[in-house]
This record gives structure tokens, C-alpha cells and sequence, in this order.
């Protein structure tokens, strides 16, 4: 039987009203019928109480460090261009300590994925891509394990793919980035391989968001 534990944070999120704080305390009392239809992981609820699809995240009730209760979509931007004969993918390192990730976040009420992604991208690096114009490719949603979360509050991701094509002249022509948002900082990481990631950061002493080292793996190849 795992634990209960729901951060001091998500309660003084509450207190001040914040908009990512589910002010509900209890669980049992949300419509859960409207939540699982509308979910983009099916997942099960037990005596009136979430439970996430998958392993065990070893805190049973409450919400760990999340606001929200059960499922939360996300869309994050996988963004990819080729330079000198090497790939590269745009990364961020996160404000809240939690290491480097793709460039992503909420999806908001009625957004569809692919414009939350171009959204968040814009919002963290300053880089805009065109919706019409760039490749796109929505890849299955998956739960990601964030290290925030609890077996009742937990991330659902959209991976969402734009490549920028080839700048033979190299990487120092890269388009800019420029961290901003959610964002400490934004950059291109070199990404032929998921180890090329984690040794490219290795050198900006960084390392992957826990959340999302499986999808970057599955991703790269």
C-alpha cells in the first residue's frame, strides 16, 4: 500500500487561488464519468478515487506535487534540423530544477495539441514555427513518469514533431533560441542518439528530465 502525500506547495497554490491548484480536496467529489470519457488514456477509478494507468508511483492518495487531479494533457514540441551531418533537437532546461526537457506544457480547454506545442515553443525558446508549413507528426500520447506526480494526479503527453530541414553551413546557423516562460534557458542539443543528448548535456553539467529520458530514447531511436 503506498503512501499519502500532497506537497505544502499545491496547498498554498490553492490559498492564493492559482489557476493550476484544483481548489477540490476531495477527490470523490468530482465527476470522474465526464473526466474518463474525455481522457486521452483510459484509466480506472476505485472507490471514487483516480488511479493512474501503469506502474506505481509509490504515493497512492493525494498529489504529490501536481495541482490537478488524475489525468493532465500536455503537448510537448519535438523539434528536429540537421547541421553539419548531425541532428539537433531544441531543449530547455526547466526554472524548477528539474533538468533538461522539450520544449512543452498544458493543453489548454478545447486547444489542440499540435497548437499547444507551437505555443509553448514560442512561449519557452522564442522559436515560432509555421503550422502550415513545417512537418508535423502527432505520436501516440503516452503517460510520462513526472517525478511531481501520485498514482491520482498524473501527466499525459502529445508528442508533437517539426522538422526545420538541413543547414549544411553548420550549427552555428541554427535559428536562435532564447529561454523565456517555464524556461531557465533553450538550446540545441546534438541528438544523432538518446547518449548524444546526455552527453551533450553532460558538458552544460544538465541532465534529462526524468519525465521525459523514455520519450526522448523511444524518440531518437
Amino acid at each position: 500500500m503506498g503512501r499519502t502525500f500532497t506537497d505544502p506547495s499545491v496547498l498554498a497554490g490553492i490559498a492564493s487561488g492559482a489557476s493550476w491548484a484544483d481548489p477540490e480536496m476531495d477527490p470523490t467529489r468530482i465527476d470522474w464519468a465526464g473526466r474518463q470519457a474525455a481522457a486521452a488514456i483510459p484509466f480506472q477509478v476505485i472507490d471514487g478515487r483516480p488511479v493512474k494507468p501503469g506502474a506505481s508511483t509509490g504515493i497512492r492518495y493525494g498529489r504529490n506535487e501536481l495541482g490537478h487531479w488524475g489525468e493532465q494533457r500536455c503537448a510537448d514540441a519535438f523539434v528536429t534540423a540537421t547541421a553539419g551531418g548531425l541532428r539537433w533537437i531544441v531543449m530547455v532546461e526547466r526554472a524548477d530544477g528539474h533538468g533538461w526537457a522539450l520544449p512543452g506544457g498544458y493543453v489548454d480547454a478545447g486547444e489542440h495539441p499540435v497548437d499547444a506545442a507551437i505555443r509553448e515553443l514560442a512561449e519557452e525558446t522564442g522559436l515560432m514555427v509555421d503550422r502550415d508549413k513545417d512537418y508535423q507528426l502527432l505520436l501516440p500520447s503516452r503517460v510520462v513518469p513526472d517525478p511531481r506526480g501520485s498514482d491520482e494526479a498524473w501527466m499525459v503527453t502529445t508528442p508533437v514533431a517539426f522538422d526545420l530541414g538541413d543547414f549544411p553551413a553548420g550549427a552555428l546557423y541554427l535559428p536562435r533560441l532564447s529561454g523565456a516562460d517555464d524556461a531557465k534557458q533553450a538550446g540545441w542539443t546534438h541528438a544523432d542518439t538518446f547518449s548524444d543528448v546526455m552527453q551533450h548535456l553532460m558538458l552544460r553539467c544538465g541532465e534529462v528530465f526524468a519525465a521525459h529520458r523514455d520519450l526522448l530514447s523511444d524518440l531518437l531511436g
